[in-house]
């Protein structure tokens, strides 16, 4: 799959917002909103260190659990050569699950140096109906033959690592034998 397929496919999950051209009124905290509620997460890591983090949640949750859909379009390749990417997993509160990132802080949380921006996507939303949230996909690339770095991880970061070829990504995922959930950053 080439960057321009990657970046496309990408594109199908979120649409782009020109932020400039919207306004807000004002901002409240409702103590009777009707879709969403503020919580205070507590929960221990894997140091047996307590942690506290802020989320919004959702109060619409039907009986599926499920609170979006979202359509992965799978482009096919005709090209049988795939390199290698990094997939990051953390544990993050607001989601109470494992999350596998993206590369968002490469060199702290990899070890790894980018040798080039290959290319940069338009404004990107996850859950505009949640959040005001957005984001931009960087394509990267990293020489593996290069001397690696050690990870720099802040005090209270579990991170783990993997390398894995890119065209076994969505099978890694799907036999992920413990909850977890995707997040391009």
């Amino acid at each position: 799959m080439t960057h321009r397929q990657t970046m496309c496919m990408l594109a199908f999950l979120s649409r782009s917002l020109d932020y400039q051209t919207r306004s807000r009124e004002g901002r409240a905290v409702p103590q009777d909103a009707k879709w969403v509620t503020l919580e205070k997460l507590t929960w221990k890591d894997q140091d047996g260190k307590e942690r506290a983090w802020e989320s919004a949640s959702r109060k619409t949750r039907g009986k599926s659990g499920v609170d979006a859909v979202a359509i992965l379009a799978i482009l096919k390749s005709k090209s049988a050569s795939f390199r290698p990417t990094v997939i990051i997993e953390q544990y993050r509160p607001p989601v109470g699950a494992y999350v596998i990132d993206a590369i968002r802080e490469l060199e702290e949380e990899t070890g790894y140096k980018a040798s080039g921006v290959a290319q940069v996507s338009p404004l990107l939303v996850s859950d505009p109906g949640m959040t005001s949230a957005n984001m931009k996909l960087v394509a990267v690339n990293v020489d593996l033959n290069e001397a690696k770095n050690p990870q720099k991880l802040d005090e209270g970061e579990h991170i783990v690592k993997r390398v894995i070829e890119l065209d076994k990504l969505l099978g890694e995922l799907s036999g992920s034998d413990r909850r977890i959930s995707w997040r391009w950053r």
